[in-house]
């Protein structure tokens, strides 16, 4: 994201709605369409500071094609954890 200066930052309800909204589609949305998609409105700057986050913490990839994928699977993660010998740092 471009150094500009953020008017507010979201609200965690306002984070969660837009995670959901990613994990309840069954197609891979463009950010205009995931947009469009939400069950309420935002600030698109606001949405864009979210994808980043959810991009940034791994949690979506976005690819060539613009489209947003959700890779988040804290299950996997919970079995990669308990591996015996895993150091974490």
């Amino acid at each position: 994201m471009t150094k500009t200066e953020i008017l507010h930052y979201p609200r965690l309800d306002t984070v969660i709605m837009v995670e959901e909204t990613i994990k309840e589609l069954d197609y891979y949305p463009t950010k205009t369409e995931l947009w469009k998609e939400l069950p309420k409105q935002m600030m698109y700057q606001t949405f864009k500071l979210i994808i980043q986050y959810l991009e940034d913490s791994g949690k979506i990839m976005i690819d060539k094609e613009g489209k947003i994928i959700w890779t988040w699977n804290p299950k996997l993660v919970k079995k990669i954890m308990s591996q015996p010998g895993l150091k974490i740092r």
